[in-house]
């Protein structure tokens, strides 16, 4: 092969041949499709079937409510694109871009920019973005992003890398034998079907209610047009405009809209605080999370790491090499340099280990190295193999299977991270058959932020569950200084057989753990009900990650950690989690009350055009009555709610709130509407007294409802309710509104029967919100 790589002509010639990283695969946020996404709704499509109607008849003042749902798309489609836009600022600045060779220099380009025939380089943690082959070197990757399988795999010259796996060890250099759609990756994301998509209670929420309205409006809409027709003395002008008033207010227009652009205003805000949100609906999940679980380093600790000391067999401790060196010391320093000299890919560990042997004045090096073997988070080893002798670094459980020597190193850890060097016959790495060298006590640096990150935790109900690779003494003491409660851990490596469904009920630290059992822990944690986020730096982390319902990847770590995970910490500061969880409970708590305010008009609309469309007695409602109403009593407050400032705990019972008070709500003003229009039709009232009693007594249970989801009130509370009270009454008292609305002066019959269902539906709404609740409703 070529160690220069590829020439500046040979990358034009295959990018002139269409040879590069670029896949023809339309993106999924494209402004194109969001525009389209948000445009080509089915409540588009029934407004403007409705809107038909009304122009038909020539009736245009009643073409109000196109006119909001116009501007509902709009702010949809500019809130998404904005939130689009942050997004892709956001990844180019996170992207990890490949490293190649080209002309004989080693240079770092943007993924879209490799061409079939580079040479990479790859090392531990990258993640291997085309398909390529290896040239020089050997790593072991993970393929179960592509093939679903967990075992680490070897790889040497002439291997082939399947695109979308990670290395976990080693280091090599791979021609690019495949690029863009043509790849493994981009071929596996062309199937639907394999891609996982996470649910949204929220989205999930209102499709339904989208799927059974738009079911139910054909059939309904007929009947009711048909019974409209059948009512005497009844005009054509009136028999629309009054099954237009009927349609529009079943549809919950603003809903959907309102919560994807809730959505997108969280994603921009957590922009300013560096936070990349890979998936947007992974807000609402983050704010559900009642179990996080934190990998050490990175989170509890910043990830910096400094020796403590070294320790002989002999018990000698040397807090730094010495200048002449015991031939105990000399071997144990000269094997510990050898495994760090043949180690191509670093990490905190060997930079700490390097940092301490520089000022070391002789080099003692082992010559007759015939193979490496580089670090893996499985294995939890390094080392080196000579003809005579394997030499190995790493966790003393998994370095050797002799209980003296785990035994003697554990009793002299002291709390801290221990590595220690044992030299073993070659026949086998795993033998029990081993001499100890040494090993070498760590520090780790404790955040000064992470006391009161693990406070925030408790204080807002969210279990904290330590699962680390280190040892449980090392685990346990930075646990304790920060402030983990009831602390109770287990050394995994002692669970041959584990029964993690019970360990998760008995434990909350989980050491020694391998990348497999951290999946497994997060796997138990979710089947016990548990909402649960990961938050990890490496590739040791990635299997639990995708498994968690929401991963957190800290911005330093691994470009396959931050890939896999849906929120980025760009600054690597994990003290942002809290303002992330309070941000994604701002969103949801608001919009189960925004939700409820929509849904309230659903449930009464559906009762009321389903009850008039056999009886043949005048619609107590207009187009633009309802249309003045929707936007005061409910797109004004749902707005203005739904940006307050709210991070109380989500309590699972989103569903069981909205019932609580949009049921209420629509059968009172189903059961005030369908007496109106009786007392109406008894005593002839004219058409404008009709409709200014249905418009007050409407209002008056919605500014209840709104009353109620808004307590305890404050001053924006406060402000927003004598708002709504001051458009309504001001829109009636103004003639020229009052006369645009179709309202008009009650006589004195009209004004008494109107003051006794404003009474009487407040009174039925309040006794109808206190009454005892079926137990699926208030079960968390």
């Amino acid at each position: 092969m070529d160690h220069n790589g590829l020439t500046s002509s040979q990358v034009e010639e295959c990018i002139r041949q269409g040879k590069v990283n670029q896949t023809t695969q339309q993106s999924k946020h494209t402004t194109a499709r969001i525009i389209l996404k948000n445009t080509l709704t089915i409540f588009n499509l029934v407004n403007l079937v409705l809107a038909l109607m009304i122009i038909a008849v020539g009736s245009y003042k009643n073409l109000l409510f196109i006119l909001i749902a116009v501007a509902n798309t709009l702010i949809s489609i500019i809130n998404e694109i904005r939130a689009k836009r942050t997004i892709d600022k956001l990844k180019l600045i996170s992207e990890q871009n490949p490293t190649v060779v080209r002309d004989g220099k080693t240079i770092q380009i943007a993924p879209e920019e490799l061409v079939e025939g580079d040479l990479m380089i790859l090392s531990l943690g990258n993640q291997i973005i085309v398909d390529a082959k290896i040239s020089e070197g050997g790593i072991e990757v993970n393929e179960s992003y592509v093939t679903g399988e967990q075992d680490n795999i070897a790889k040497s010259v002439g291997d082939k890398l399947i695109s979308g796996s990670f290395v976990v060890a080693g280091t090599c250099k791979a021609i690019v034998t495949k690029v863009g759609a043509d790849s493994s990756l981009a071929k596996l994301e062309q199937s639907a079907h394999t891609i996982k998509t996470e649910g949204s209670k929220l989205f999930t929420l209102m499709n339904n209610i989208v799927k059974y309205i738009s079911l139910a409006l054909i059939p309904i809409g007929a009947l009711f047009l048909w019974s409209r027709f059948r009512a005497d003395n009844t005009t054509t002008e009136v028999a629309i405009t009054s099954t237009v008033a009927a349609l529009i207010n079943m549809i919950p227009e603003g809903l959907i809209l309102l919560t994807s652009s809730v959505l997108a205003l969280a994603t921009i805000r957590l922009s300013r605080k560096k936070v990349l949100v890979q998936d947007m609906y992974s807000i609402e999940t983050l704010a559900r999370v009642d179990t996080i679980c934190l990998d050490k380093t990175g989170t509890l600790t910043t990830g910096n790491m400094t020796v403590h000391d070294f320790i002989l067999p002999d018990g000698k401790t040397l807090t730094k090499p010495s200048k002449a060196p015991t031939p105990t010391e000399k071997s144990f320093l000269t094997v510990l340099e050898s495994i760090l000299s043949h180690q191509t890919s670093e990490n905190a560990t060997i930079n700490a280990l390097k940092q301490k042997l520089a000022k070391k004045t002789s080099k003692c090096e082992i010559e007759d190295v015939t193979e490496v073997i580089s670090f893996s988070s499985e294995r939890k080893c390094s080392g080196i193999k000579t003809k005579d002798a394997t030499y190995l670094l790493g966790a003393v459980e998994f370095v050797t299977g002799d209980e003296a020597i785990i035994n003697h190193v554990k009793k002299a850890s002291g709390g801290y991270r221990t590595l220690a060097i044992v030299k073993k016959t070659p026949e086998s790495i795993l033998s029990s058959g081993c001499s100890l060298l040494g090993f070498i006590r760590l520090e780790d640096e404790i955040r000064h932020d992470a006391p009161d990150i693990i406070n925030y935790f408790y204080n807002n109900d969210i279990a904290v569950k330590i699962i680390s690779g280190d040892d449980l003494d090392s685990v346990t003491t930075i646990a304790t200084k920060v402030g983990v409660r009831d602390l109770k851990g287990i050394n995994l490596s002692d669970e041959k057989k584990a029964n993690y469904t019970k360990l998760v009920k008995e434990y909350n630290v989980f050491t020694r753990v391998t990348p497999s059992q951290k999946k497994e822990l997060i796997k138990a944690f979710k089947k016990q009900g548990s909402t649960v986020a990961m938050t990890g730096d490496g590739v040791n982390d990635i299997l639990a990650m995708k498994e968690a319902d929401v991963s957190l990847a800290i911005g330093e770590g691994a470009d396959a950690a931050r890939r896999s995970a849906k929120m980025v910490l760009l600054d690597s500061d994990f003290g942002g989690v809290p303002s992330i969880i309070d941000e994604g409970r701002q969103s949801i708590n608001n919009l189960e009350r925004s939700t409820t305010l929509f849904l309230s008009k659903t449930v009464y609309a559906s009762i009321l055009a389903v009850i008039f469309s056999v009886i043949s007695i005048e619609y107590p409602y207009a187009p633009i009555e309802m249309s003045l109403l929707n936007f005061a009593c409910i797109g004004l407050p749902g707005l203005i709610l739904a940006l307050e400032h709210n991070t109380a705990r989500i309590k699972n019972q989103f569903i069981s709130n909205i019932v609580n008070y949009s049921v209420p709500v629509g059968i009172t003003v189903s059961i005030a509407m369908t007496a109106l229009a009786i007392t109406a039709d008894i005593n002839g009232f004219a058409r404008p007294e009709l409709l200014t009693a249905s418009f007050f007594i409407t209002f008056a249970v919605d500014i209840a409802m709104i009353y109620q989801i808004s307590r305890p009130l404050n001053p924006l509370r406060t402000i927003l309710i004598a708002s709504i009270a001051i458009i309504v009454i001001g829109a009636y008292l103004i003639p020229f509104t009052r006369n645009l609305l179709d309202l008009g002066f009650l006589s004195p019959n009209a004004l008494v029967i109107t003051i006794s269902l404003v009474c009487l539906s407040l009174l039925l709404f309040l006794l109808l919100r206190h009454l005892p609740k079926p137990k699926s409703f208030t079960k968390h």
